[in-house]
């Protein structure tokens, strides 16, 4: 015998082995969508790139395996967080780069080049997936296109989006082992508050001040995402009151008028992607000190003068990227400590963060994620 035909009978035999352990299943994606796909799946390509922080959770070391290509977000969105991860997986610099549905910068034709088994989108891309024609040449082309969402409602769909990445990848246990992990850590908070029935502090979310000379105070959420994050925490959410929305704008006036008792700032590194650099720098591994000093100067604005947090030194800086993954719990506990310090002495924020890196993450935990001006830091 030959040793091509040694060599294609064992390929062959490979391949009738993997085919056999493969199945084909319909899920029902957060978008409502019944897709039929090969699982677990293969040749992934992710719609976002901080999906990462969702497949690590699940996956651990595995987050790469199976990933072909990816969105260009995490390079510039959360730059601490890409290191972190490119020093765990070398290869993940060569990754080939994807623009964004609804910014019309996605190359379908590329896509559709790598052969992928399946392509994961966040939900807020659906409505511009369907405008353009998106779906049409992936059916076409026979690629799997299925949705999943951390952002848009993560109360709601984070379970569920869990789940289903869960059943994709085949880590089923491993996703319901994290669900119950990450509600374990919402009643720590959740059910001391319903016991306790405290009086509750008006709170604003600043969302990103600093990171662009374009924009105007004050970007803050509505009822949902960061702002669904501040009532676990049980704070009154200021955006809450001006929108039913994940995203909310606000003038200075509005601000003055509510006088929150706590400001939160959220901030990441965003040296790549911000035109004046004056972002509040948080995230792994970033310094306290230079993050504190750009604390301070954003709330002297106008927006902010006379209310109740700048006069008490209740300003405070979160990981924006809290906002976009399943760690929401983490910024729960945070905010409950900074807003019921004796109540929630016995919380520990950084204990819970890294015991999720030890028990579900396949990267170190590196403090940094907050700041705060307040001294009931702890």
């Amino acid at each position: 015998m030959h040793l091509k035909q040694i060599v294609g009978g064992a390929l062959f035999a490979l391949s009738t082995l993997v085919a056999a352990h493969a199945e084909e299943i319909t899920v029902t994606d957060i978008a409502g969508r019944q897709v039929t796909l090969d699982t677990p799946v293969k040749r992934v390509l992710l719609g976002e790139g901080r999906q990462v922080h969702a497949l690590a959770a699940i996956r651990g070391d595995k987050a790469f395996d199976d990933v072909i290509a990816w969105r260009d977000d995490l390079m510039g969105s959360d730059a601490d967080s890409y290191a972190l991860y490119r020093a765990f997986a070398p290869q993940i610099e060569d990754l080939p780069r994807f623009g964004y549905i609804p910014k019309g910068t996605f190359d379908v034709e590329a896509a559709i080049a790598l052969d992928p088994g399946v392509i994961i989108l966040n939900l807020e891309q659906f409505e511009a997936a369907m405008e353009s024609g998106f779906f049409q040449y992936m059916d076409a082309a026979g690629v799997p296109v299925v949705f999943v969402d951390f952002r848009a409602d993560l109360d709601k769909n984070g379970d569920p989006s869990l789940r289903l990445l869960g059943k994709l990848f085949g880590v089923e246990e491993k996703a319901e082992e994290y669900i119950a992990f990450r509600h374990k850590q919402l009643g720590r908070v959740t059910d001391v508050l319903e016991k306790a029935k405290p009086e509750k502090p008006v709170v604003l979310l600043y969302r990103a001040p600093g990171i662009s000379s374009t924009t105007a105070c004050c970007k803050t959420f509505g009822s949902y995402n960061f702002g669904k994050m501040i009532e676990q925490a049980g704070g009154i959410n200021v955006g809450s009151s001006f929108g039913d929305t994940t995203y909310v704008d606000i003038n200075p006036e509005q601000v003055i008028a509510s006088d929150p008792e706590h400001v939160v700032v959220t901030g990441a590194n965003w040296e790549s992607v911000s035109d004046i650099q004056e972002f509040v720098r948080v995230g792994p591994g970033a310094p306290e000190g230079p993050a504190l000093e750009r604390l301070a100067p954003l709330v002297q604005a106008p927006a902010f003068t006379g209310i109740r947090a700048v006069r008490e030194g209740k300003v405070h800086a979160i990981w924006h990227q809290f906002y976009n993954n399943p760690y929401d719990y983490v910024a729960v506990q945070r905010f409950a400590k900074w807003f019921y310090p004796e109540l929630f002495a016995d919380l520990d924020p950084d204990a819970t963060f890294r015991e999720l890196h030890e028990r579900f993450l396949p990267v170190d935990y590196r403090p940094g994620y907050w700041v705060s001006l307040s001294d009931n830091t702890n």
